[in-house]
C-alpha cells in the first residue's frame, strides 16, 4: 500500500508540474521583456465580442521564443524614442478562434458593433476576412500591438482603433492625417527591420518571417 501510495505522489506531483509549464520553444513574454507594455484586450470585454474570450484565463502574453527575442529588439531599438511596445495579442489559443467563430454565427450578437465593425454586416464577417477558422496567432508567433509614450502611457495615434474592421485599419489606408502615417510607419519599419512581416489589413499585426511552428496551432490555454 505504501508503494503504491507513492507512486500515486509521484504521478500527482508530475502532472501538476506539468500543467503549469509552457510547451518547448514558447515562453512568458515579461519574462524575457519585464518592461514591455500589456493589455491583453481578450482576457476582459474591450473587443469585438464584449466579454472575455474562451482560452484566456490571465493577462499574460506567451509567444515562441524566437518571436520574443526578435521583439526585445524591436524594444530596445524604440527605448532611444521614449517610445514602447503595447500588446495586445500574441499566442492565440485555437479554443478562442473556435469561440470566434461561434459568436460570427449568431447573428443577433451584435452587442460591440457600433465600435468595432460599424460598416459591416455581421453575415459577411467570413467572405470578408475578418473570422477564419484558423489564426496565425496560435501558431504562437503572431503578435497585435501598437506604440506607446514610454512617459505617460499614451498610445501613439494609429488613425483606427485596435481590432477595428474595415479600411480604416489597412496598412494602405491614405485617409490620415501626417502625424497618423508618421506613426504607422515607424511601427511598420521597425517591425520589418527586426524580422517581422505585416498583414495588410490590419495595422497592429505583426508574424515573424521565420516562425518555428509555421504548419502547427497550439490549444493550450494563456495561463
Amino acid at each position: 500500500m505504501k508503494k503504491l501510495l507513492i507512486i500515486f505522489l509521484i504521478s500527482c506531483t508530475w502532472t501538476c508540474t506539468s500543467q503549469n509549464r509552457l510547451p518547448k520553444g514558447f515562453d512568458y513574454v515579461r519574462d524575457i521583456i519585464p518592461d514591455i507594455q500589456l493589455e491583453l484586450r481578450y482576457f476582459g470585454n474591450d473587443n469585438f465580442i464584449g466579454k472575455p474570450i474562451d482560452g484566456y484565463k490571465k493577462n499574460v502574453a506567451i509567444m515562441s521564443t524566437e518571436a520574443i527575442t526578435a521583439l526585445k529588439n524591436v524594444q530596445d531599438e524604440l527605448k532611444s524614442y521614449n517610445l514602447s511596445v503595447k500588446i495586445f495579442d500574441g499566442y492565440r489559443p485555437q479554443t478562442a478562434v473556435n469561440h470566434f467563430v461561434r459568436w460570427a454565427k449568431q447573428l443577433n450578437d451584435t452587442v460591440n458593433k457600433q465600435k468595432f465593425y460599424p460598416k459591416v454586416k455581421k453575415e459577411h464577417l467570413f467572405e470578408e476576412g475578418y473570422i477564419s477558422s484558423k489564426s496565425g496567432h496560435t501558431r504562437g508567433s503572431t503578435i497585435d500591438m501598437t506604440l506607446v509614450d514610454i512617459n505617460t502611457g499614451e498610445e501613439l495615434d494609429m488613425g483606427s482603433p485596435w481590432d477595428f474592421f474595415g479600411p480604416e485599419s489597412w496598412v494602405a489606408n491614405l485617409e490620415l492625417t501626417a502625424q497618423q502615417r508618421a506613426n504607422r510607419m515607424l511601427l511598420q519599419t521597425i517591425m520589418r527591420k527586426h524580422g517581422f512581416k505585416y498583414y495588410t489589413k490590419e495595422w497592429w499585426h505583426f508574424t515573424l518571417k521565420n516562425e518555428p511552428f509555421p504548419d502547427t496551432y497550439f490549444d493550450f490555454p494563456v495561463n
